[in-house]
């Protein structure tokens, strides 16, 4: 592990805030889900947190993510209001994108956020571009392109890092690999090494335990910074696991994964209570005080549901904006 020391003590604290909220807004969304308030299906971060987190508070909001159909918790951890993000879900005026984004296609592009993808793999173009344009106007600006394993099988991400690797673009591709794309396990739809992909196009490649913020952060602090001195691009794998199915209707999961590994990953790789686990073993925070912490932000997740079930719908007159261009 990384040495710590008190000065980390704001930054962990952060991240558990950070941590513990993705996980109460998953929750949140899942019951909108189950009691049919929401409409359409979502998909769960829960359990990944540590890996939006860890990147994230390595980042400026002057600098940019791409997200996936799992991208609640990107979005969360690069400063999203808990509000706003409740509004696009339920399709509401206030939402993001003005209720018509929904779940998959949320953005946020006041901290930089440019927009979860329901193509897999179908942002990396995106951070690329949005790469490529920092470098030509000569910002320092980073790009992290957060995708699945499920995306390694996708063309668009090779021809794109062999354009980053070419152009020497400031993106780091962040490979979120929680063992499953869809309900089928890694080993049986990739092929061979997954960091080889990366290291074929000349691209240094990094391996990391997803559910280790500490890992993840400090690894992402050191590839962001060399990244604005123009050292990219760089390839992440971060080894994780999602709690819930594929989407909130894949209830049924035993047919591709056991109950005892889902159990294993939440009593002994929970990413939020090993933070917790360094903070109390440090004396850094009492657990009482995280509970406290937990019932805090519970409220808060609460409250913004709340907002958002009596928020307006857009008016009606709306339905072509934002579709065609004047």
């Amino acid at each position: 592990m990384t040495n710590l020391t008190t000065k980390d003590i704001p930054r962990l604290l952060q991240a558990y805030r950070q941590m513990v909220t993705i996980r109460e807004f998953e929750d949140n969304a899942n019951e909108l889900y189950l009691t049919a308030k929401m409409p359409g299906l979502t998909h769960m971060y829960s359990g990944q947190e540590a890996v939006a987190v860890g990147i994230c508070e390595a980042l400026k909001s002057t600098d940019y993510i791409t997200s996936t159909h799992r991208g609640h918790g990107h979005c969360v951890a690069k400063g999203a209001n808990l509000k706003l993000m409740f509004c696009e879900l339920l399709g509401k005026e206030e939402g993001y994108c003005r209720g018509k984004g929904g779940s998959m296609h949320i953005a946020d592009q006041s901290n930089g956020n440019l927009g979860a993808n329901a193509i897999v793999g179908g942002s990396a173009g995106i951070a690329t571009g949005a790469a490529l344009r920092s470098k030509m106007l000569g910002k320092d600006d980073v790009t992290v392109c957060f995708f699945g394993d499920g995306a390694l099988g996708q063309g668009l991400l090779y021809e794109v890092m062999n354009m980053a690797a070419l152009w020497s673009l400031p993106v780091i591709y962040a490979c979120e690999n929680n063992m499953y794309g869809e309900y089928t396990h890694v080993d049986e739809m990739a092929a061979g090494s997954l960091t080889a992909r990366a290291e074929a196009f000349g691209i240094e490649t990094h391996r990391v335990d997803g559910q280790d913020f500490v890992a993840v952060n400090a690894l992402s602090e050191k590839l962001v910074a060399r990244a604005r001195e123009g050292e990219g691009p760089f390839f992440i794998v971060l080894d994780t696991y999602r709690y819930h199915g594929h989407h909130v209707g894949d209830v049924n999961r035993t047919y591709y994964r056991s109950k005892e590994e889902e159990q294993h990953w939440k009593t002994e790789r929970d990413p939020i209570l090993l933070l917790a686990e360094v903070l109390v073993s440090n004396e850094w925070a009492t657990q009482q005080e995280l509970d406290e912490f937990k019932a805090a932000i519970k409220k808060e997740a609460a409250d913004a549901v709340s907002y958002a079930l009596d928020a307006p719908y857009p008016d009606e007159s709306e339905v072509d904006m934002h579709v065609f261009v004047d």
